[in-house]
């Protein structure tokens, strides 16, 4: 009994810096490191979310924009910081997914960042444009089919969640199209407008605008589910091609070796933040879908996701870059 009592002490003893630290957490200024310039999409979930974080826990959550090279500058920067807590991003689906099987980058996703929580799912929508004569998913893909190596898909830039939905579009519906790169959503955007490219995959709030006005044309949309701002465009499942899911997504990451417990606490803190209905309402008017999880799910998407964009790149003959 006195060997059970010694060991259950110094057992309290490793454990209550850690309790004690989280209780108090946070006691100073939170760095929500943002890897994109202002006024993105990303930049907007962050603010949003981390605006409700300082009102819950009475500390400042201040926004570090950290733009440069699709995400990844930003995220490396907090898998170097100190793992206090004190240092976290919401980073997206192309930097904790796509670009560690599309180049060579400083941190590996898993094990030099601790997933605390997936923030935001953003449906991707493929649209076409207006001199196009293709209305639903059929129509486009024999279209595709009786003129091989004709028609192109724009993206917003190589190695993007774009690019990678098109390429995968490719893959499934077995046709050939190619890929015109661009820098960013808005120049692709316009491009579809001229009718200088035919069609793309992307974030759905950068194309409701046009679809609403009738100047580009909704073909499906990626997610599991009809997107509320856009009810009348059936899935790439409903379209008979339920592999062709497509979604770009935003997580809370913190640095690897962050106690648990201040894991725990900043989850609570973001899933608690996602449920008020301001916040809900403020982000689904982007587009957004809030999700909220645990931090063991999150790795698991984050780890599912990564294999499933590395074996795209593979089967697409994506050489990484150097």
């Amino acid at each position: 009994m006195k060997i059970l009592r010694a060991l259950l002490i110094g057992f309290s003893i490793l454990l209550f810096p850690r309790f004690a630290s989280a209780q108090d957490y946070p006691a100073k200024p939170i760095r929500l490191i943002v890897p994109f310039p202002p006024g993105g999409p990303n930049d907007i979930i962050a603010r949003v979310i981390g605006q409700r974080m300082s009102e819950l826990t009475k500390q400042p959550v201040v926004i570090d924009n950290r733009g440069g090279q699709g995400g990844v500058l930003g995220t490396d920067a907090v898998a170097k910081a100190a793992p206090d807590g004190y240092t976290i991003a919401i980073s997206s689906a192309g930097a904790l997914a796509i670009s560690p099987g599309m180049e060579k980058i400083a941190y590996d996703t898993l094990r030099d960042l601790a997933p605390v929580t997936l923030v935001a799912a953003v449906p991707e929508m493929l649209v076409v444009a207006g001199n196009v004569p293709a209305h639903d998913m059929s129509e486009l893909i024999a279209l595709a089919r009786a003129q091989p190596g004709k028609l192109n898909f724009t993206s917003s830039g190589p190695g993007s969640l774009p690019h990678l939905a098109g390429e995968l579009l490719k893959l499934t519906a077995r046709i050939d199209i190619v890929h015109v790169p661009y820098r960013g959503a808005a120049p692709a955007v316009n491009d579809l407008l001229g009718q200088q490219v035919q069609m793309a995959f992307l974030d759905l709030p950068a194309v409701l605008p046009q679809i609403r006005a009738g100047t580009l044309r909704a073909i499906v949309v990626g997610s599991p589910q009809r997107a509320p701002t856009a009810m009348e465009v059936p899935t790439t499942a409903e379209a008979g091609m339920p592999e062709l899911r497509v979604e770009n997504w935003y997580g809370m990451v913190a640095p690897a070796g962050t106690p648990s417990a201040i894991i725990a606490a900043l989850n609570g803190i973001a899933t608690e933040a996602m449920r008020d209905p301001t916040v809900r309402q403020k982000l689904a008017s982007q587009g957004a879908e809030l999700v909220g999880d645990t931090p063991e799910h999150f790795r698991g998407f984050i780890a599912a996701e990564i294999a499933k964009w590395a074996k795209v790149i593979r089967d697409a003959g994506i050489a990484p870059e150097k």
